[in-house]
C-alpha cells in the first residue's frame, strides 16, 4: 500500500487541508454574480442540488451561507482519495454520502452509486442540500451526466449551479486541474438556476459558462 493511502496518514493530511481551507477561504475577496438566485432557494427552504465541477471543490464550502442555507451533504466517491477528501469536506461543514457516479441507470459502473443515489433521495425529500461535483470522481472533466438531474427530478427539487474560480491559486497536475487558492487571492462566483427539468448536456453547457464567466471576472 502506498503510504499516501493508509488511513492514519490520510486523516493528518486530512486535517490539515481543512485547516488551511477554513483559514484560506476567509480571506478570499469575493465578487458574487447572480447571488439572488440561491438565496431565494435558501429562503423557501426544501431540498436542493447544487452543482459545481470537481476542479473547483476547494473553493465550494464559500458559496454555502451557513445557517442560512439547508444543511448540505456532499456526494464523495468510495474511492482512497474519496476518503481524504471525504475527511476534509466534514471538518469544513459537508458530511458525505458516499458513492461514486450518480449513474443510477448503470450501477454496475457506480461503486455504491445506487444506494448513494436512494441516500440522498432521501435527504433531499426531508428538505435537506446535497453538494455535486458532476464530473467526479474521475471525468471527464467538466462533462456532466444525468445524474443529477435524475436526483433531482425524483425528490422534486431544483438544480443550482455555481461556477468557481479564483487568482492567484495553485493548479495541481490533476485529471481535473483542481484549484487550491492562495490567502487573500480573489474568488470569483457565479450562479445560474434554479433548474427543473433540463437535460444534462444542456445544464452541463450552462456550468461551463458560468465557471468560464467566473474565469473572465478575474482576468
Amino acid at each position: 500500500m502506498r503510504p499516501l493511502r493508509l488511513p492514519l496518514v490520510q486523516a493528518a493530511l486530512a486535517a490539515v487541508l481543512a485547516v488551511y481551507l477554513k483559514a484560506t477561504l476567509k480571506t478570499l475577496r469575493w465578487t458574487v454574480e447572480g447571488d439572488e438566485r440561491p438565496r431565494a432557494i435558501w429562503r423557501q427552504g426544501g431540498g436542493v442540488v447544487v452543482c459545481f465541477w470537481h476542479g473547483r471543490i476547494a473553493l465550494a464550502p464559500s458559496c454555502w451561507p451557513k445557517g442560512e442555507a439547508q444543511e448540505p451533504r456532499a456526494l464523495i466517491s468510495l474511492s482512497p482519495d474519496g476518503a481524504f477528501v471525504a475527511r476534509a469536506m466534514e471538518a469544513l461543514g459537508f458530511p458525505a454520502i458516499r458513492g461514486s457516479s450518480l449513474k443510477p441507470s448503470d450501477p454496475g459502473k457506480a461503486k455504491g452509486g445506487s444506494e448513494a443515489f436512494r441516500e440522498m433521495l432521501r435527504w433531499l425529500k426531508g428538505g435537506g442540500g446535497v453538494a455535486i461535483t458532476p464530473d467526479g470522481p474521475r471525468g471527464p472533466a467538466q462533462v456532466m451526466g444525468e445524474g443529477p438531474g435524475r436526483l433531482a427530478e425524483r425528490a422534486g427539487a431544483p438544480v443550482l449551479l455555481v461556477g468557481l474560480a479564483c487568482k492567484p491559486a495553485i493548479r495541481l497536475n490533476s485529471w481535473d486541474r483542481t484549484l487550491l487558492p492562495l490567502p487573500f487571492a480573489r474568488g470569483a462566483m457565479v450562479w445560474d438556476g434554479p433548474f427543473e427539468g433540463e437535460a444534462a448536456e444542456a445544464l452541463g453547457a450552462r456550468l461551463s459558462a458560468a465557471t468560464a464567466r467566473a474565469e473572465a471576472v478575474l482576468a
